[in-house]
């Protein structure tokens, strides 16, 4: 096979295999839930039925008390040759040979969204086996208490906290890709990050580009990084027409984001009926430690709830600065940035510059 410029381990292209990745399954249930809170969990009888339903407290994890974090990082991170390190960790290894189909190419189809999404979230999850192959990872591992990612990153933190398995988080991802790829293609739209304003101003550049364009290419604010960072989504005109009028707002500058389109707004709304879908017929348990909705920026335990809320996701805002923000408040001591790029750690430093975080790349 030609040579991958992912630098994946050299394996043959076939169909993508989703039989049981047992090594990491197993070891993301083998961490059990924390502070004895299974008690919580209501169990009751269907009807006339031997099924038994499982109902979870969906306010389990409302009082958490965050100590060390894993976060992952969304769509953006991707870079040509990530994955290199984890050629010499079995385990990591082992989940790129199951995604194999998915990955590789140059970096303009990893900027696709079709392809990128599943990178990132096998890079991410490959990251962990390369912590854990290091002396002392286990034990950072193992004193996890919360978990969130940005965007997609959400999906990671949900496999690492084993809510669902590593490949039934690859299908739902890679469908996730497929389904934001066609609703991207089905209108002309982008996004830009604003730099150097508050949110306040920020949503004033929105209403000033909505009043020069039609109702198609309007705009909004989609992700809430971090102060002095957000990323605006809507049609290509009303894009442009903010980084037009970005200087008179004073902000210091605009990036135009590869991606797509204008993900986390109605521009995405095509695709939450095929997620509903998907996610309808998965499989997903309680997560053994908290994890961060991108939408409410607040942990939910019933497996239900977390369905919603990731059909959901991809239409509203992503609440990353209330969730950064949150973790710090309640007390996070340590907190780690798993997968390509130094994104998030870089958000992290940018909301309090004595945070401690750690990048651990694959």
């Amino acid at each position: 096979m030609a040579s991958s410029s992912l630098a994946l381990p050299s394996v043959s292209l076939k169909t993508l295999s989703f039989t049981s990745s047992d090594a990491f399954n197993k070891r993301i249930r083998g961490f059990g839930l924390k502070n004895g809170k299974r008690s919580r969990i209501l169990m009751s009888l269907s009807v006339g039925s031997q099924n038994q339903t499982v109902v979870v407290d969906d306010t389990l994890f409302i009082d958490y008390k965050p100590t060390s974090a894993f976060l992952f990082p969304g769509q953006g991170a991707q870079a040509v040759g990530m994955g290199k390190e984890a050629q010499s960790v079995s385990a990591a290894a082992q989940l790129y040979e199951k995604a194999n189909d998915i990955l590789g190419g140059p970096k303009e189809k990893l900027d696709s969204t079709v392809i990128s999404q599943p990178a990132i979230y096998v890079t991410s999850l490959a990251a962990v086996e390369v912590l854990r192959a290091r002396d002392g990872g286990q034990q950072i591992i193992d004193s996890v208490d919360v978990t969130c990612g940005l965007s997609l990153g959400e999906y990671t933190a949900l496999a690492f906290a084993g809510a669902f398995s590593f490949e039934d988080g690859l299908k739902l991802v890679k469908l996730r890709g497929e389904a934001m790829q066609e609703a991207a293609d089905a209108a002309k739209s982008a996004m830009v990050s604003v730099i150097g304003l508050d949110a306040d101003k920020v949503q004033q550049l929105c209403d000033a580009a909505n009043q020069d364009v039609d109702e198609d290419n309007k705009v909004q604010i989609a992700n809430y990084l971090c102060p002095g960072n957000y990323a605006v989504s809507g049609g290509v005109m009303g894009v442009e027409a903010v980084e037009a009028k970005a200087k008179s707002f004073k902000a210091r500058m605009t990036v135009r984001l590869a991606v797509a389109g204008a993900f986390h707004t109605t521009f995405m709304e095509p695709a939450v009926s095929r997620l509903e879908a998907a996610l309808a017929a998965t499989e997903i348990r309680q997560p053994r430690i908290p994890v961060i909705s991108n939408v409410d920026a607040q942990p939910h335990a019933d497996p239900a709830t977390i369905k919603k809320f990731l059909a959901r996701q991809v239409t509203s805002p992503v609440q990353w600065e209330t969730t950064v923000k949150t973790l710090l408040a309640k007390g996070l001591k340590k907190s780690y940035e798993l997968g390509p790029g130094k994104v998030i750690a870089g958000i992290v430093k940018r909301m309090d510059k004595k945070a401690e975080i750690e990048n651990i790349g694959a």
